[in-house]
């Protein structure tokens, strides 16, 4: 299928919104609003192949040329550091990768003042970059999900995690303490797909940069 440009997009909302961009620019797939399990769709007429994976897994399919085309969050881009181009920034999926703490240690605490410090998080690699560039020492702790129990049950003091309104931290007695990154979603492309493909990818590119330009700026 080496005619055909394939999209690797994660499973769920995201996955959902891209196709709704897509389709803006005539890329569509009638048989992904089929109920089924399928992970693999077609469009054979428009020779378009689309797989529905792990939001972490997109970057890898298309790094090692599975794919040729990726939408993905930058919070997964920042952690995996894979090589990748991306292209664009499909202003949808806004979110903060931010350092919070309980609300009660924050009232006395210094952010400045830290030297060694404990964090649970699921982004280590983006965790350790950040406080080795504020010279704080940091003894990672590596959570898959809930991050926001750890602080509660004594496991860390503080966590990185992403957030979008909040509210989660605010129910968890946890508040923002930095912000590390703003997250929204990106295009990528595998660099070799990028240039065997050129016309087409590009043609692509240009049009979503078109769309996206001429769409309000999401609200942050």
């Amino acid at each position: 299928m080496s005619d055909y440009i394939t999209f690797a997009l994660p499973k769920g909302r995201i996955l959902e919104d891209s196709m709704e961009l897509f389709a803006k620019i005539g890329i569509t797939c009638p048989e992904m609003k089929e109920k089924n399990r399928k992970l693999v769709f077609e469009n054979k007429e428009d020779k378009l192949r689309f797989m529905a994976v792990r939001a972490t897994d997109v970057p890898t399919y298309v790094e090692y040329g599975c794919a040729d085309i990726g939408v993905v969050g930058k919070d997964t881009l920042l952690e995996q550091d894979k090589d990748l181009y991306e292209p664009l920034d499909l202003n949808f999926g806004y979110c903060r990768l931010v350092v919070a703490e309980p609300k009660a240690l924050s009232e006395q605490d210094d952010p400045a003042s830290w030297s060694n410090i404990r964090v649970a998080t699921k982004y280590p690699k983006v965790t350790e970059r950040y406080f080795a560039s504020k010279g704080v020492q940091v003894e990672l702790i590596k959570l898959y999900g809930s991050i926001e129990l750890a602080p509660l049950v004594g496991l860390s003091e503080r966590i990185v995690d992403l957030v979008s309104t909040g509210a989660t931290l605010r129910d968890n007695g946890m508040v923002e303490v930095e912000t590390i990154a703003e997250v929204t979603t990106r295009l990528i492309v595998n660099r070799a797909s990028m240039k065997t493909k050129h016309e087409r990818i590009r043609q692509i590119i240009d049009g979503l940069e078109k769309v996206i330009a001429d769409t309000p700026k999401i609200s942050q």
